[in-house]
């Protein structure tokens, strides 16, 4: 998503889009929408986080700015990114996992899919790309994956 039109030459801390704290986007270009499934066990702690967000929103009163975000400060506002950047450095340390950007997830998304089976255009509407290109480059190609690839072919050859 861009934020900002081409042309812009501001500073994302300038940005004329910028609000409170964070930058609203402007719509997708080409299709209006990007419906994505959410996975089951995904679905019951986002419906927990609505329950969390609605009693923030009680307790900001009138001090709640809405503007229908899934993620918010406790004022309803976007997040500010070195807030968003802190915690998602809390919980990958939280979690064991090495520090990385929150982008490099959806690479680690992608590839996952993609060693499961699942067909690259599938990976591709789930990451949410116009062009398969766009998404292959997203991929990994994990050692498993290449030494089957190397058994397949020799048993092609010479089986």
């Amino acid at each position: 998503r861009r934020t900002c039109p081409k042309d812009c030459a501001g500073h994302a801390s300038f940005c004329p889009d910028r609000r409170g704290g964070g930058v609203i986007f402007r719509p997708r270009k080409g299709r209006s929408r990007l419906t994505l499934q959410c996975p089951s066990d995904l679905l019951p702690l986002l419906q927990a986080h609505r329950r969390a967000q609605a009693a923030e929103r009680l307790a900001a009163g009138s001090r709640w700015i809405d503007q229908d975000l899934v993620f918010a400060t406790f004022y309803g506002t976007p997040i500010e990114r070195s807030d968003d950047w802190r915690e998602w450095k809390t919980l990958l340390a939280a979690a064991g996992v090495r520090p990385g950007r929150l982008h490099d997830a959806r690479h680690t998304a992608g590839t996952l899919l993609m060693e499961q089976g699942v067909h690259i255009r599938v990976v591709q509407e789930v990451l949410g790309h116009t062009r398969v290109t766009t998404t292959e480059k997203y991929i990994h190609v994990a050692s498993p994956q290449l030494q089957d690839a190397s058994k397949r072919m020799s048993a092609a050859l010479w089986e």
